[in-house]
């Protein structure tokens, strides 16, 4: 099965009115569009930080700063075996 990427088209006004430096904005987009979808449970927990593209310890970092309660499923344990396993 082939890959598939998504491009999310963000209105300039909305770019120029991020209030950080240029070369952070696309990775804290990614971040806050992980830690949003995890919350709800969009997004398995490896799924998540496979999206905002940091490190399984950054983003339990996040979770815990921003008080979002860790929910981990039978497919997060999946996930994290196939990691651990080099899968």
């Amino acid at each position: 099965m082939g890959q598939a990427n998504l491009y999310l088209e963000i209105p300039v006004d909305v770019l120029n009115s991020v209030r950080l430096p240029p070369n952070e904005i696309e990775q804290e987009l990614r971040t806050e569009l992980a830690l949003a979808l995890y919350q709800r449970g969009v997004l398995s927990l490896g799924k998540a930080r496979l999206l905002a593209q940091i490190t399984h310890w950054e983003f339990d970092e996040l979770l815990g700063a921003r008080k979002i309660e860790r929910h981990y499923t039978h497919a997060d344990l999946t996930e994290d075996l196939q990691y651990a396993l080099g899968g």
